[in-house]
């Protein structure tokens, strides 16, 4: 359950799939890499929140504790610190693996592919923030998927909006990866388990909900700069900071139109420090519908700027930020379009097919189809 098998048709588009978000990592000058699939269990776990509950824990063997990978993030953070690694610009494509429960209609599944690219070392601030930002409004534009809108937020302002409705330090990662569930239940919902399961106060969770609401664009940033109380918090003044700086070089990028500000955005993993952002697609469902439908995430990333700390033995850090690409959902749209508009795919490519009227030239056919295959043409 969760898993698939893909015959030819499935697995060409995934080929061509696959192909358009590589050649758009390299545009950008990064490298491939590699890691082995089953990580020693210490390295992946309390990494992911909410999420290390979904981490396949392999039996024994003989003394070492092993996991197969819950993403690609970790692993490479791993990487760089076992490597002494301090500016890399990679991608990687490898499959992952999470306990979850199958949704095969909205493609997630127990075993799926992961496209990540990443930029680490020490750059002007937000720089690479606004890379990442470009190569996902690059690729969505590319694959044509429809209007999406990519959302941005900053850990920093998140936390900063914590302290000042009152939620002790302490449980500013619980209220995160419960206000991570916005997009999937309303703010009532969200709110009661706040207070009821996470043990914040009702007035706290009412003052969240108050800024957590807010969408905009540059000038939501100017407001909340000009917000009494946030104004005052150390936090939230230097994200606050460092989204008006992305927003800067997002405009030389030419992409704001696509870009929201969103206070709601709190992404779950527990290794997020800086921006955070999201990409969802839209689904206009006709002419009268003002607010969009959205239909799902198709890329997510954000800042980890402690996570390869946590590897090296002398806890140094490699600032990070990186962004995932869901290939599993921009498949699965691309298949069903495929499917309604009765487009034939190509599973081979042949160039050449080799055949005689009679049976008795059978030798004659392999020497030339010899010759061809030498020649470098495709032929059977």
């Amino acid at each position: 359950q969760g898993t698939r098998d893909h015959p030819p048709a499935q697995a060409a588009l995934r080929e061509r799939l696959l192909s358009a978000v590589v050649s758009c990592f390299k545009r950008h000058g990064a490298a491939a890499i590699d890691t082995p699939a089953l990580e020693l269990r210490e390295t992946l776990i309390g990494k992911y929140g909410e999420g290390t509950k979904l981490i396949y824990e392999l039996q024994d063997q003989g003394g070492e504790l092993l996991a197969l990978r819950y993403d690609l993030t970790v692993p490479f953070a791993r990487y760089l610190a076992m490597n002494k690694i301090t500016n890399m610009k990679r991608y990687h494509v490898a499959k992952v693996y999470r306990r979850d429960n199958p949704a095969t209609t909205r493609g997630r599944y127990r075993e799926f592919y992961q496209c990540d690219f990443d930029i680490a070392g020490q750059f002007d601030p937000m720089i690479p923030d606004a890379e990442c930002l470009k190569i996902v409004h690059e690729i969505l534009s590319d694959l044509q998927l429809g209007d999406f809108v990519i959302k941005v937020n900053h850990r920093q302002i998140l936390n900063g909006v914590f302290a000042i409705c009152g939620v002790p330090e302490s449980k500013f990662i619980t209220a995160c990866s419960t206000l991570d569930k916005l997009d999937k239940m309303p703010w009532e919902e969200v709110r009661s388990e706040m207070v009821g399961e996470k043990g914040l106060s009702p007035e706290a969770a009412d003052h969240i909900g108050e800024y957590v609401q807010l969408h905009g664009g540059l000038e939501l940033i100017e407001r909340l700069l000009q917000d009494p109380k946030l104004s005052q918090n150390k936090l939230a003044k230097e994200g606050l900071g460092d989204m008006k700086l992305l927003f800067e070089y997002l405009t030389l990028f030419g992409i704001t139109g696509k870009i929201s500000f969103d206070l709601s955005l709190a992404r779950g993993l527990d290794y997020y420090t800086g921006v955070i952002f999201e990409a969802v697609l839209l689904q206009q469902e006709n002419e009268h519908v003002e607010e969009p439908v959205s239909v799902g995430s198709v890329a997510g990333g954000g800042r980890y700027d402690g996570l390869v700390g946590m590897f090296d033995p002398k806890g140094r850090k490699v600032p990070c930020v990186g962004v995932s690409i869901g290939i599993e959902r921009i498949f699965s749209i691309l298949e069903q379009r495929l499917e309604a508009s009765g487009e034939k795919l190509r599973t081979t490519e042949t160039q050449v097919l080799v055949a005689t009227p009679q049976k008795h030239l059978l030798a004659a056919r392999l020497k030339l189809i010899s010759e061809l295959w030498g020649a470098g043409i495709k032929v059977k």
